[in-house]
């Protein structure tokens, strides 16, 4: 449904990142190295001791570690170093205090259809209804709902989820999904996603 360029500057966060950063939208703050001596640096220098690491493209929060301190940082650097290419770009992020949950806000064309806050297991820090998390509800804030507009025209428009946390200064938004799935949102919200989404894609279609 999305075009081309949408799902390449979706499926890297990096582009991502970049394309928030240039339409204002707030995010993490970011660094990105392509060594491990560089990504230490800047896990010190510019995060002071604690960040989040993670693959410039993939899913269900695998391979996303949260780094507390440097010998734990060392570590996971230097597995990288002996993996495939694409994971040895460092992509940190500072760890943003928040709740023990996050958003999904589910935009269709310029209309956001949906929200969930998707709250951690007990086990976990990362929030993926796939690694347990639990989608509840979200009652979609005017807020919410600009931001998420925006951000999904920053990647190109299209059928998006956007994943934002509750910071200490506001919203932010961390990532833009271009294949977005919705089997825990719909019993969650009730709302009918495949149907709004084949109803875009035909119209789409015809225009």
């Amino acid at each position: 449904i999305n075009s081309l360029y949408t799902a390449n500057v979706t499926g890297n966060k990096m582009f991502t990142t970049l394309l928030l950063q240039k339409n204002n939208i707030p995010t993490p703050k970011t660094v990105v190295a392509l060594t491990s001596d560089m990504a230490m640096k800047a896990f010190k220098e510019e995060f002071n001791g604690k960040a989040v690491l993670k693959p410039v493209s993939g899913s269900w929060g695998r391979l996303i570690a949260l780094l507390n301190d440097e010998p734990s940082a060392l570590a996971v650097f230097e597995d990288r170093d002996y993996m495939y290419p694409m994971y040895q770009i460092y992509y940190l992020q500072e760890y943003v205090k928040r709740p023990p949950r996050d958003l999904r806000l589910f935009v269709v064309g310029e209309e956001v259809i949906a929200g969930i806050y998707r709250y951690q297991p007990e086990t976990d820090w990362r929030t993926n209804t796939a690694r347990g998390g639990k989608a509840v509800k979200c009652d979609i804030t005017g807020e919410m709902e600009e931001i998420a507009i925006k951000a999904a025209k920053a990647v190109g428009g299209g059928v998006f989820g956007v994943d934002m946390m509750e910071s200490p200064n506001g919203l932010i938004v961390h990532e833009v999904n271009n294949t977005t799935e919705f089997k825990n949102t719909v019993p969650a919200t009730g709302v009918d996603i495949p149907r709004i989404i084949m109803e875009y894609a035909v119209r789409e279609a015809r225009s």
